[in-house]
């Protein structure tokens, strides 16, 4: 018997490595697909057989990796930078700008002449 020939290209392999970097730094499936040069379709079908999850869960799982690590960042930077302390604050703590208003006028008495009301 002899051995069956397959059919088509041959896949293209997908660096999951380089995949997860880019789901980190928080790039699109679009973005991701074109620097792969697959479809999203591609992409879909290669996770739920190579990682055995769908692109939405891997993608989802990564990117928070990347936000955890960007507000680890924010967060040592604050140490350093009074302003990025300032957000900090604003963000995660409900500070923010104090607008203190005063009114410093008096009771004016303004009088209305009978030749300016026929006006």
């Amino acid at each position: 018997m002899a051995a069956k020939k397959k059919m088509g290209r041959p896949l293209k392999p997908i660096d999951w490595k380089q995949v997860e970097t880019l789901c980190k730094i928080q790039c699109t499936q679009e973005e991701i697909c074109a620097v792969l040069g697959v479809s999203d379709e591609t992409i879909n079908n290669r996770c739920k057989k190579e990682q055995g999850v769908t692109f939405l869960a891997f993608f989802k799982e990564k990117r928070n990796g990347g936000k955890s690590s960007l507000r680890r960042r924010q967060w040592n930077m604050s140490e350093n930078n009074p302003t990025m302390a300032i957000w900090l604050g604003k963000q995660y703590l409900g500070q923010s700008d104090k607008n203190e208003q005063s009114n410093t006028n008096k009771n004016i008495e303004i009088k209305v002449n009978e030749q300016d009301e026929k006006l």
